[in-house]
């Protein structure tokens, strides 16, 4: 009866270490896992630390997401630091407009592409279509890694609330007004690929890295709502 109840005990805190609960029984105290788990990524940076007189600081652009990547524990490789990327899309508003990304492999032949998508807390990435070009129109898949974003779409009913999420500077040029908020694990796919969907994805408030897969990505393939946005 003894060894029974130890093991329960032992279950029990096993249990309250995995989980994201402020308390754990780890002795009366909060283990290192439970107490991470409690911090939350604050990005430090705002346009008055991505811009220079007017022009964007990749540099300064590139510090803030390795600051994240760093929070999540995101392996920094010698690929990511050869091939990553930052762009704000010419819109002169990256602290709420813009991302960071890399392609792990981008596939003309065989038609296939792995992308990672990166997002500073609330931190849009343009509206966006996908037309067909000498390839298929693309088609998506998005799983969070880390954080959460609002995954948006033109299609579905309007989500009550769209307006308090969206940056100030889309706002008059949206089509995209149907959100769900994706959490770690959870996979969402692009819907009406074939029709040419707007959508967009937002960090949530700790940001979000996001898995993406598709089909092979031709970048002339994109459009934007913004007419000033450019790739």
């Amino acid at each position: 009866m003894k060894k029974i109840v130890l093991m329960l005990a032992c279950v029990a805190i096993f249990t309250a270490c995995g989980n994201t609960a402020t308390e754990c029984a780890c002795k009366g105290e909060k283990c290192e896992k439970c107490m991470k788990a409690e911090k939350k990524f604050v990005s430090k940076y705002t346009n008055a630390d991505f811009y220079k007189d007017g022009v964007f600081q990749e540099e300064v652009a590139k510090q803030a997401f390795i600051e994240m990547f760093e929070f999540y524990d995101y392996p920094i490789t010698d690929y990511l630091k050869e091939n990553w990327w930052f762009i704000d899309f010419g819109l002169g508003d990256f602290e709420h407009c813009g991302m960071g990304g890399v392609f792990w492999v981008n596939d003309p032949d065989y038609g296939y592409f792995a992308h990672d998508i990166y997002l500073l807390p609330n931190q849009m990435l343009p509206e966006h279509k996908h037309v067909p070009t000498n390839f298929p129109v693309k088609m998506e898949s998005w799983m969070v890694r880390n954080g959460w974003a609002y995954n948006f779409s033109e299609v579905g009913e309007e989500t009550p609330g769209w307006e308090n999420i969206v940056p100030e500077s889309q706002k008059s040029c949206l089509v995209s007004k149907h959100y769900v908020k994706q959490n770690v694990g959870d996979i969402i796919h692009l819907r009406n690929a074939g029709e040419q969907t707007w959508h967009f994805l937002v960090g949530g408030d700790q940001g979000a890295i996001v898995h993406e897969w598709a089909r092979y990505h031709d970048g002339t393939g994109n459009r934007y709502t913004n007419t000033k946005a450019v790739m």
